[in-house]
């Protein structure tokens, strides 16, 4: 029996646009206002810093020459279509799984588009105390 879209969580859908949009922008307007390696400081403990990473979080695997480039890619792609079905198997009124989902899949495609017409993922968000670091991240990343 089919069921309608708007009976399954796939009604979360705009969600995944809304972050794809405010993800791609973001990194939009580093490419198009940064250096690679410049900051501007926001707050104290955050700056905004132009970053390429080509590995995973942390720069996991960012060294090893480019097959990663694919892996990442491949995964992103694997997680958005599993969580995709989940969506589309649950219904509409799962409210926290649907957004959880779709917060994922935005990140997931923004950080996939990166790795695909870039070669690497655009990193912006530094978060720091002191002298320490977290590693640079995206906003796709927080999705």
């Amino acid at each position: 029996m089919s069921q309608s879209i708007c009976s399954t969580g796939l009604r979360w859908l705009w969600l995944v646009v809304v972050v794809l949009i405010i993800d791609l922008g973001s990194k939009y307007l580093i490419l198009q206002n940064f250096a690679l390696g410049d900051t501007v400081p926001l707050f104290p403990s955050l700056n905004l810093h132009y970053a390429r990473n080509y590995g995973a979080a942390f720069s996991f695997l960012a060294d090893s020459g480019g097959w990663q480039r694919w892996f990442f890619a491949g995964i992103a792609i694997g997680i958005s279509v599993i969580l995709a079905v989940m969506m589309y198997r649950s219904k509409a009124t799962q409210k926290l799984n649907n957004i959880a989902y779709a917060l994922i899949i935005g990140g997931a495609l923004g950080n996939l588009f990166d790795r695909l017409w870039h070669g690497f993922v655009v990193d912006m968000i530094d978060f720091y105390v002191g002298d320490w670091h977290f590693a640079t991240f995206n906003l796709a990343d927080t999705a």
